[in-house]
């Protein structure tokens, strides 16, 4: 198994001389009078979640951090739980009609925000990893009495969803992904390694207009929806609000985790009954700025992507929708929620 060693916690416990000016509000307020959008909190206070957000407890160090997350009961006889994954640039709130859905189907349906994202705490003496968000994602599970789930991961959540599937089978009774990010090796591909501090003075630079921009060209493949930004205001308002610099700093820790810690080479050791849903259009890649035109042309090509991971996952089947990018359970619902469901009946 393919998990390097990242030493982020260890460096950032240090983080007033690793990330000048961390802890301190100037940046934020400097920009907060240049960029337009609202502003949230750390914990994205003043963002609304669909459901009642709790909060489950991980202890480190001698610390207590908050994770927050949404649970809703099933309407009728129950059929099990989903655990819904959120990717890297979202939160759980952006499951609120897939959870409904399930919900009438007959599902418990369970969305965390983990450690580091959407209302849960950002800790910066934390080491950020794809096994670290996996066992206390099965902590929160123990805590709310939930011994078997589906497990459906979109984005980066995929990533987890897959390291969930892979470190606890015993627990894991399906396996979904959806437009999973790490399809690709990025570092075997010939992208250079950025390190912290330049993630971190990007994550300060960025804004709504940024956002924007990225997400268009990435996810949406030019094709913009106004939809799209409520999803937009929530990472830029996350960005610009008053807890800017700490949010840049640990983006710039979760940025160095995707990077060094793929799962594409661990998909043949999945045993779990697993589906692919992948959008075409979606050309989402890490790294794409610091390679050539030519790297970058081959890189986030989904449709290639998506088959390669079929054919290394024992068993899985793959559903392709034509003319949707990053995000088919928010650009086209109805062809998301169908494969779906169909494959939740199945046993």
């Amino acid at each position: 198994m393919k998990m390097p060693v990242n030493a982020t916690a260890i460096a950032l416990a240090l983080i007033g001389v690793l990330l000048p000016g961390c802890g301190s509000t100037t940046p934020s307020a400097a920009r907060e009078s240049e960029a337009a959008g609202p502003r949230y909190g750390l914990r994205l206070e003043g963002f609304d979640y669909p459901f009642p957000v709790r909060s489950h407890k991980i202890e480190f160090a001698g610390q207590r951090h908050a994770m927050a997350y949404m649970d809703i009961q099933p309407d009728g006889a129950p059929k099990g739980t989903v655990v819904l994954l959120h990717g890297k640039n979202f939160s759980g709130a952006y499951w609120e009609r897939t959870a409904r859905d399930l919900q009438t189907q007959g599902f418990r349906v369970v969305m965390p925000d983990q450690l580091g994202f959407g209302k849960s705490d950002k800790p910066l003496a934390y080491q950020y990893s794809f096994a670290g968000l996996a066992s206390n994602t099965r902590s929160l599970l123990e805590a709310i009495g939930v011994e078997r789930a589906i497990v459906l991961g979109h984005s980066m959540g995929g990533m987890l969803a897959t390291r969930f599937a892979l470190m606890y089978p015993e627990v894991t009774d399906k396996l979904v992904l959806v437009n999973p990010i790490g399809l690709e090796d990025w570092a075997e591909r010939g992208v250079p390694y950025r390190g912290l501090e330049a993630w971190y003075r990007r994550g300060l630079a960025l804004d709504a207009e940024g956002v924007k921009r990225y997400q268009l060209e990435s996810y949406y493949d030019g094709d913009w929806e106004p939809e799209y930004q409520r999803w937009v205001d929530m990472l830029a308002g996350l960005a610009t609000g008053p807890g800017a610099d700490r949010f840049a700093a640990v983006q710039a820790q979760t940025y160095d985790m995707v990077y060094s810690q793929p799962v594409v080479h661990d998909f043949p050791r999945l045993s779990v009954p697993t589906l692919l849903i992948i959008g075409q259009r979606d050309r989402t890649s890490l790294g794409k700025d610091l390679v050539s035109e030519e790297l970058r042309d081959q890189m986030g090509r989904y449709p290639e992507l998506g088959r390669a991971a079929a054919r290394s996952i024992p068993g899985a089947t793959l559903v392709e929708i034509e003319g949707v990018g990053h995000l088919p359970h928010i650009e086209r619902y109805e062809s998301f929620i169908a494969p779906l469901e169909a494959f939740l009946e199945t046993r």
